[in-house]
């Protein structure tokens, strides 16, 4: 046995996750080895930390319920940003990943759910579906062709509390198995930032919303039956400072306080005390997907970080811009689904005048009861800045586009004129994500990129590196360096427990290794502690 005294011997003995590590001290020198010393060996063991597989991160049951190898989902992010690439090439990575059905045509939705069943015959996939207040129909619509297409897995997001059509999904797939067990065919990630919101996914459906469903014959006496016995989830992601909807709740405390939440079900013997909790929001680096698994979460979610990968459906523009923020350039502006009620959603704020004109347009909502009410000079700023053209030749593209998909809202914008103008304002609001999206050139100071602080953070992360530029990017090596570099973080911090001394150049790694692989396309299988990994110091 060798030890290692060196700054590369000791980096390859920490790095080296699949086998044991031990910090030893041989005549007054410390030093780091993989082998156990043996008995009567002049080495004293100062501390020791056991082999660390990625999988062991999170929790067992969350891989096993979706038969993942890796506690990671990549969420969804709406308009088909999250796209089948994408999934795809996280399922066969081993994690999960949401199609971002939001905001798209049941078509658009349906074509997605044939190709990711036809790529993914024996791998695990999630669909979106988002609450939608303004639009109950779309919600339905999107719950039958789930139904309909056997889509075994949703990521629920924006759900404020006990939705029918959630309900429905989530009920209609109950069923009992060989040994009596009730099974629950039709699996539901929620994704939720408070407590309140959580409780209703650790419940069962309320029994007055199913026998209402029951009594539409929209599901049947035995499923009913069985609602009462499952929760409405199988797990909840406690979302954090986040991209798109989010209320920029810190991680270190919603998650502690849903985490007993859930313990408190599980205590009293409740069906919710087995749903896995997750976490989300601000995760774009190895020290922070280890901090979640740390305060104890099943598994963890991903979003800014992988739009700005190559196989995310936006555009090379919004990948470029994704790809030089900061940290601090994101901010927060006007949802286009939730513009009336005031709710807010996380974006770039750097490269783009989007947010600022939409706080605009919620300001004159809040202030003016129609567009006929409005100034002379908001009038002529709406022409020049938001619609390029006058307001009045806008409305017709607005109300065929109501009269196709949405003849209710149109109906209520007739009669309502403080209506007729937040829908105006939705248009814009509504194609600045799909300017994005397209890479629209004559848009881009117009461009709604949702956009969290975790951007910024994995941009710090591999400056000076091949993956400084979105090309190089690829969603499931990302994934794989995260788990990579939380398994080596958590080497660390047992070490540290134990009483070693590390030193700060000894707590961080690249992504990956420093001379791409010619033979592969892109970068070469992520590799954390090739390069630039850590010595212990003198006197540990």
């Amino acid at each position: 046995m060798t030890v290692s005294f060196d700054r590369a011997g000791i980096r390859g003995a920490l790095a080296a996750l699949d086998r044991p590590c031990y910090v030893v001290r041989v005549d007054g020198r410390i030093g780091a080895v993989n082998e156990l010393p043996r008995p009567g060996a002049q080495i004293e063991v100062l501390a020791a930390s056991g082999p660390i597989a990625t999988h062991q991160l999170g929790s067992a049951d969350f891989l096993r319920r979706h038969g993942l190898r890796q506690p990671y989902m990549a969420g969804s992010m709406a308009g088909g940003i999250s796209s089948e690439d994408l999934v795809v090439a996280l399922a066969r990575g081993g994690a999960l990943a949401s199609f971002g059905a939001a905001g798209l045509g049941t078509a658009r939705v349906e074509q997605a759910v044939d190709t990711l069943r036809g790529r993914l015959p024996d791998l695990a996939w999630a669909c979106n579906i988002i609450h939608n207040p303004a639009s109950p129909r779309a919600e339905r619509e999107i719950v039958d062709l789930y139904l309909r297409h056997d889509v075994r897995c949703v990521e629920a997001s924006a759900f404020m509390g006990p939705d029918p059509e959630l309900i429905r999904y989530r009920v209609a797939g109950l069923r009992r198995g060989p040994d009596g067990a009730v099974l629950a065919d039709n699996r539901v990630i929620a994704k939720v930032s408070q407590p309140a919101i959580a409780a209703f996914f650790l419940r069962p459906a309320p029994a007055e919303m199913v026998d209402e469903l029951v009594r539409q014959g929209r599901l049947t006496d035995e499923q009913a039956r069985l609602a009462s016995q499952v929760p409405m989830a199988d797990d909840i992601t406690v979302e954090a400072d986040s991209a798109g909807h989010t209320d920029r709740r810190p991680l270190v405390t919603q998650l502690p306080l849903i985490l007993a939440l859930r313990d408190r079900e599980a205590a009293a013997g409740r069906p919710g005390g087995t749903v896995g909790i997750g976490a989300a929001g601000g995760i774009g680096t190895p020290q922070a997907a280890f901090a979640a698994f740390a305060l104890g979460a099943a598994y963890v979610v991903t979003g800014s970080v992988n739009q700005a990968c190559v196989e995310a459906g936006t555009s090379a523009r919004a990948k470029e811009l994704l790809a030089q923020a900061g940290a601090q350039d994101c901010t927060s502006a006007p949802s286009a689904d939730m513009f009336e009620m005031g709710v807010h959603v996380q974006v770039l704020k750097r490269g783009t005048l989007f947010p600022g004109r939409a706080a605009w347009l919620h300001q004159l909502y809040r202030d003016h009861g129609s567009v006929e009410e409005l100034p002379d000079a908001a009038l002529a700023r709406l022409e020049r800045e938001i619609f390029h053209r006058p307001p009045s030749e806008v409305w017709p593209d607005v109300a065929a586009y109501l009269r196709c998909h949405h003849p209710e809202q149109l109906e209520r914008a007739e009669q309502d004129p403080r209506h007729r103008m937040a829908l105006l304002f939705r248009w814009y609001l509504g194609l600045s994500s799909r300017w994005a999206a397209d890479g629209t050139p004559e848009r881009v100071g117009d461009y709604q990129i949702w956009c969290g602080p975790s951007m910024g953070a994995f941009n710090d992360w591999v400056r000076d590196t091949p993956w400084a530029a979105p090309e190089n990017r690829r969603a499931a090596d990302v994934a794989a360096a995260l788990l990579d570099g939380a398994a080596y973080q958590s080497r660390l911090a047992q070490l540290r427990f134990a009483g070693v001394r590390l030193p700060s150049w000894c707590t961080t790694a690249p992504p990956y290794q420093a001379t791409p692989d010619p033979g592969a396309s892109g970068l070469s299988p992520p590799s954390p502690f090739l390069v630039g990994a850590a010595a212990l110091p003198e006197g540990a």
